[in-house]
Parts: C-alpha cells; sequence; structure tokens
C-alpha cells in the first residue's frame, strides 16, 4: 500500500490545516460558551454509531470510494453541530484525530487503522465537498 492521501500532501499544507482547525475551534467555543448549544452527550452518540459503521468497512474500501463518501457526509453533519469547519479546519480536525494521543487511542479502539482511514477519507470529503 502507498502512502495515503493525506501523507501526499505537503507538511506546509497539513500546518495550515492544523492552524484553521485551532483557530476556527477556538472562535466558535469562544462565541457560543463553550458549545453551550450542542447536546454533547447525543453528538458522542452519534459519533460513536458513526464509527461503529465504518470499522467493518475499512478493510475491504478505499477511503475515497463514493460509499466511503457518502458515509462522510453523515461526520461532517455531525462534526459541524458544534461549528461547520472549513475545508482546511475539517482536515485539520482528522489531523487533531492523529496528532493528540487520547484521540487517536479513542479512535483506533473502534478499528486499528481507523485514524488512518478517517484522514484519507475526511482529505477527500473536504476537497471533494468543502471550500
Amino acid at each position: 500500500m502507498g502512502p495515503s492521501l493525506l501523507q501526499q500532501a505537503t507538511p506546509e499544507y497539513l500546518n495550515q490545516c492544523r492552524a484553521a482547525q485551532a483557530a476556527e475551534q477556538q472562535q466558535s467555543l469562544a462565541s457560543t460558551n463553550n458549545w453551550a448549544h450542542v447536546d454533547k452527550p447525543q453528538a458522542h452518540a452519534d459519533f460513536d454509531a458513526f464509527y461503529k459503521e465504518l470499522a467493518p468497512l475499512i478493510d475491504a474500501n478505499d477511503p475515497a470510494s463514493p460509499a466511503i463518501q457518502t458515509l462522510m457526509a453523515r461526520h461532517y453533519a455531525i462534526a459541524s453541530r458544534f461549528y461547520a469547519p472549513s475545508r482546511d479546519a475539517y482536515v485539520g480536525t482528522a489531523l487533531f484525530y492523529e496528532d493528540n494521543a487520547d484521540m487517536k487511542a479513542f479512535h483506533n479502539g473502534y478499528h486499528p487503522r481507523m485514524v488512518e482511514f478517517l484522514g484519507d477519507a475526511v482529505y477527500g470529503y473536504a476537497r471533494g465537498n468543502l471550500s
């Protein structure tokens, strides 16, 4: 298997995405009293259901495939309950899952390659659907 889609992006671009995610999240937290508008238990339950649906598909599917990309619209919609990330910030969210040890362990608890797969699936979705 070759490098993932995300690994083909330049380090400069990836750092731009990390910065966008941090800035947009911070601005959202500040303007919404730490996401007071979000039903967090429901969002976490919906993420859990999503990851349980995605996990068995990882080994047999390409993250850029239409089936996976259709599913990713749900992931983006759940994430957007907190704030609707720009293309770069959404990619940055996937990088955060990789960079943060607790987030990586949480996501990879569903499947050993969940973080890697999600990174590519998010990257594909962001490039195809967001600006």
